[in-house]
């Protein structure tokens, strides 16, 4: 089961590890307290006892992500089962292994994985919704945290690693999302980290022009100082993994020999600062994206630009090749995502979806037509751009954030996507169980008169006095927390102290019973603080 844990995805179970299981209570633990075997000790002693024991086992729980069900489940289907075409049609018949979902929490032990979707065991084409992972599994955030810059997955996808913006490496389990390890591992903030193809190393690199090796272990094998000491944005390694890019803020873009850990090409092109940069999977082609709004393709064995696309109009901060090799995905500051085919050098799409620069972008491992975007703003969007999807985002969760999302990573088996943004937290997001809907645009929202949603958007405005800092709170955390509960854009005119709230009428009173809530909660305090301070004059 070993070999197969990477390719599991999970089903979302609220329930604990193996490990945490209930343990049964002590048979003759009393006995040492000379009690006989068929009498009770007092019941405050018993009743203090079974208070420990419940607070251990509520301790003992911690919320995970069991992938055990569903691998049984592909194998049982793969090793047992024909694919049928209509097999959507005949639950729980003509053969079928388990029945076809329903959207009921009872069809939970039912989900398999992602990948038994797109192949032939379940018959038909693939559902491409299931790569929208809505669920919030969990949210990480170590001790004396900063801003989370990078983050991957460890070969297998067991563990996740980020680099923080103090050069340190942070190491947490994949399945409860526990806390591992903490090191040290540059003397500046991380920009980027990459996994060699056949997963034996792994490239880091940091703000003052440093890349270092490190083995599987997280072990230092070497380190190389390049880029004339600026920031290095970005690195990838070529198909066979003899050789990787760099690039940074000198502008240029570097192919530097593996082995000999030597750099053997500079490529000069570019008129600023290099953001991103990606080797092609298969061919001997570099896509880098630039400061001066352009992306170009080079040759790495001539050295010279092949072509350069003009499509964006700021800084392009992401560039991701497809698996396909043919689609190439660019994301800029000027809020939008491109699609371009490089076999006839064609812009297939621009979508639009984001409010903010795009900072983040990365392909589904699995469904080729599915990605998902971060942006500066902390939202968060999932997009289908295949035969069946459409240039409008496929499902949209504002507020993922509260600030940008800096970099994001799918679970190889496309069950996880991890996001670690500058609010220092990095986040689990999973499939949604059957017949939930948590992160939907419909999520919370009621049915009203006339059987059609409320969605007409107003604009209210609600007195603070002089509470106007304690509903902005420290760093404005208070305030952005509400927006995303809500899901309203709020904004404190501190000079007229009114908070200005816009969205829909039930959104408003819901935003006005908690503002209101938590004034009143302050209030009451102060009022205690100035009672307990005159008894004391006294």
């Amino acid at each position: 089961m070993s070999n197969l844990a990477a390719y599991c995805p999970p089903i979302n179970s609220g329930a604990p590890p193996p490990s945490t299981a209930k343990r049964p209570p002590p048979t003759s633990s009393f006995n040492a307290n000379n009690y006989p075997d068929n009498d009770n000790p007092p019941s405050s002693n018993n009743d203090d006892d079974q208070e420990e024991e419940g607070e251990q086992q509520t301790e003992l729980k911690r919320r995970c992500i069991d992938y055990h069900t569903p691998a049984v489940l592909d194998l049982t289907s793969r090793l047992y089962r024909k694919s049928n075409r209509r097999s959507h049609a005949l639950p729980g018949g003509a053969g079928l292994a388990y029945p076809y979902l329903q959207c009921h929490t009872n069809y939970i032990k039912w989900m398999s994985l992602p990948l038994g979707d797109v192949g032939s065991s379940r018959g038909g084409d693939p559902i491409p919704s299931t790569a929208y992972l809505t669920h919030l599994a969990h949210v990480t955030r170590a001790k004396n945290s900063s801003p989370v810059m990078c983050l991957s997955w460890t070969p297998g996808g067991r563990r996740l690693l980020t680099g923080n913006q103090e050069g340190e490496f942070t190491l947490w389990d994949g399945i409860n999302f526990s806390f591992e390890l903490i090191m040290s591992a540059h003397d500046t903030s991380f920009r980027c980290m990459a996994w060699s193809h056949n997963q034996n190393y792994l490239l880091t690199s940091d703000g003052a022009g440093n890349i270092k090796y490190w083995s599987p272990s997280i072990a230092p094998v070497q380190s190389i100082d390049s880029h004339d000491g600026q920031a290095i944005h970005a690195l990838s390694f070529s198909p066979a993994d003899t050789k990787f890019v760099s690039c940074g803020d000198d502008a240029t873009v570097r192919i530097w020999d593996w082995a000999g850990r030597r750099e053997e090409r500079v490529l000069e092109g570019h008129g600023w600062d290099v953001k991103c940069v990606q080797w092609h999977p298969r061919s001997s082609v570099i896509c880098s994206g630039s400061k001066d709004n352009l992306v170009k393709l080079w040759d790495p064995r001539q050295g010279g630009c092949l072509s350069t696309l003009y499509g964006h109009k700021n800084t392009v901060t992401k560039v991701a090749w497809n698996d396909n090799g043919n689609w190439l995905l660019t994301a800029s500051r000027d809020q939008l995502i491109k699609l371009y085919d490089i076999r006839a050098m064609k812009e297939l799409c621009s979508l639009k979806g984001h409010h903010k620069e795009v900072t983040s972008i990365a392909w589904h491992p699995i469904y080729e037509t599915v990605f998902a975007s971060g942006g500066m703003d902390g939202t968060l969007i999932y997009w289908n751009v295949g035969p069946k999807g459409s240039e409008e985002p496929a499902v949209k969760i504002p507020f993922a954030h509260d600030m940008a999302i800096w970099d994001m990573k799918w679970h190889p088996a496309g069950h996880l996507l991890a996001t670690g943004s500058n609010d220092r937290q990095t986040k689990f997001f999973a499939r949604n169980r059957p017949g939930m809907k948590q992160g939907l645009d419909d999520d919370g929202l009621e049915v009203a008169d006339g059987g059609a949603y409320d969605n007409e958007i107003i604009q209210a405005e609600m007195e603070l006095g002089n509470h106007v800092g304690i509903v902005i709170g420290r760093r404005g955390a208070t305030i952005i927390a509400m927006q995303r509960q809500t899901k309203t854009k709020m904004h404190v005119d501190q000079i007229r102290r009114v908070l200005q709230i816009e969205g829909t009428a039930r959104q408003i009173e819901t935003v006005k019973k908690r503002v209101g809530a938590l004034l009143d909660r302050v209030s009451s305090d102060n009022d205690e603080g100035r009672g307990g301070g005159g008894f004391g004059g006294f």
